[in-house]
């Protein structure tokens, strides 16, 4: 068996005892093996945007491609955004076998060695990908950005799209940072050089305005397992992508749009949420050991001001430090925003009150959930769902992320276990990610991997070590075993 297949073999068996389908059942296939072309007229009104200069920026490999982008400059240094969404509801409507498949999924699964898709790729990777210099049916979410960059005007509706340009995060980044050379397909569009430069300003300016308002900032921990066919070779971080923070702010902005969309027009819909962070105590200790003072009640523009300062001052460590708080938040949920209802819990790591799920109906069932609540308000339709479905839904969804995430997390410690089975007994920097009942979390940034600290043969399962460790503490640790069917790396304090 080949170290791909081992870890497509792990995949399967974890998303299977965590109540996720690893495979389509054959209907769903059929159903979209049925479809022989997208869709050209939908239920609701739409534009014909064909002309305009969108284009794509995606991962390297991407082909479900969810969402497209264009800007034009307004009077008095405004610019108006518009964020073209993919249909999929369209051709996966409520009750289909593929929309059942999704709905028990509700996201699509990133593992090292293999992607689960919450759709067929017949449908994800072409009918409803938004797919390179393809008509497609879309709903387009538009803003207008100030200089300032405040969201104002803004407006959703359906319109028919054209993808001009389907576009890289490395190869655009890299022209942003005046690292490489505008990517082949911008430079064979007229004025997409001028595109890029105009969003990715925008994009700065959204994300500038939000960090003033108590945003935070975090740097991405993503990992790149590299094969040399079907041998692991590599496990290391990602680096920062400007091309990739431009398309997230974009995108933040246009979940916002849908959310204030939906409230205005009297539908529910189903949020997206961080609450106030559980262990806020511990964030203040850990400012405090950085020599900052943090108010003693959860503060987000006081939290956000000090990873400011942090990433200036350290830049190398800013990595570690936005894992550690990333921790101490708590996880993101779903729920149900209900017409005329109580004000809104809102994101605490974005400083939003209003944010939903839009964005990636390919890839996540909530988004798709949001988007067939779109089309029935520009439809003229009630909203498709009733309350207590949407509660069931939305709990359901928050369910299956954290199981999806188990999943990915669980394989991608399988491949770190992989490629260091040789190196039991060496010594490496770590860092306290976790401290539960299950016992102490610890991670290697130098290859990136995350593992449990023992401290001899009964510790596991029995609880943390109760020598005052806590997440963000920094400790020398010797690899001391793995297990790559389980997706055990565990360490020694050295």
């Amino acid at each position: 068996m080949t170290e791909r297949d081992h870890l497509r073999q792990i995949a399967v068996a974890a998303m299977r005892s965590r109540g996720l389908e690893p495979e389509f059942p054959r209907a769903a296939l059929a159903e979209a093996d049925a479809v022989q072309r997208p869709p050209e007229r939908a239920e609701e009104p739409t534009r014909d945007l064909r002309s305009l200069p969108w284009c794509s920026i995606d991962n390297d490999d991407s082909r479900d491609l969810d969402q497209l982008s264009v800007a034009e400059p307004l009077e008095g240094g405004s610019v108006r955004i518009l964020v073209a969404i993919a249909d999929v509801d369209v051709l996966v409507p409520p009750t289909s076998a593929v929309d059942r498949h999704a709905a028990i999924n509700t996201t699509s699964v990133y593992t090292p060695a293999v992607i689960f898709p919450m759709l067929p790729e017949r449908l994800s990777t072409d009918l409803t990908s938004l797919a390179d210099r393809q008509d497609r049916l879309s709903i387009v979410i538009e803003y207008a950005v100030s200089g300032a960059g405040e969201v104002t005007a803004s407006s959703v509706y359906g319109a028919r799209v054209r993808n001009q340009a389907k576009l890289t995060y490395h190869g655009v980044g890299a022209w942003l940072e005046k690292a490489g050379p505008l990517p082949t397909a911008a430079a064979a569009v007229p004025g997409m050089d001028r595109q890029l430069t105009l969003q990715d300003g925008v994009a700065q300016a959204l994300a500038r305005h939000r960090h003033e308002e108590g945003a935070l900032q975090f740097e991405s921990d993503d990992v790149v397992h590299a094969f040399d066919g079907d041998r692991l070779s590599e496990v290391r971080a990602e680096r920062p992508n400007r091309a990739k923070t431009l398309i997230e702010n974009l995108m933040v902005a246009a979940n916002g749009v849908t959310a204030r969309f939906l409230e205005s027009h009297g539908s529910p819909s189903i949020r997206r949420v961080v609450r106030s962070p559980e262990r806020w105590d511990r964030i203040v200790q850990f400012a405090l050991e950085a020599g900052e003072r943090l108010p003693a009640q959860p503060d987000a523009p006081a939290l956000s001001a000090f990873l400011v300062k942090r990433r200036a001052a350290d830049p190398e460590r800013f990595p570690e430090l936005s894992r550690t708080v990333i921790k101490l938040l708590g996880r993101g949920e779903y729920v149900v925003e209900r017409p005329g209802g109580s004000e809104p819990q809102g994101h605490f790591a974005l400083a939003v009150r209003a944010y939903t799920h839009s964005t990636a109906p390919n890839r996540r069932y909530p988004d798709l959930l949001t988007q067939r609540l779109v089309k029935a308000v520009l439809a003229g339709r009630p909203a498709p769902y009733a309350i207590d479905e949407l509660d069931r839904l939305a709990e359901h969804c928050t369910t299956q992320e954290d199981a999806a995430n188990k999943v990915e997390r669980q394989v991608r410690k399988s491949a770190a276990a992989m490629l260091v089975q040789s190196r039991i007994g060496e010594r490496f920097d770590a860092i306290v990610t976790g401290v539960t009942k299950s016992g102490t979390f610890v991670r290697v940034t130098d290859p990136p991997m995350e593992g449990m600290l023992e401290r001899g043969p009964a510790l596991r399962g029995a609880g943390p070590p109760g020598d005052g460790i806590d997440v963000g503490d920094r400790l020398r640790v010797k690899l001391a075993s793995v297990d790559i069917d389980r997706g055990y790396i565990d360490f020694d304090r050295a």
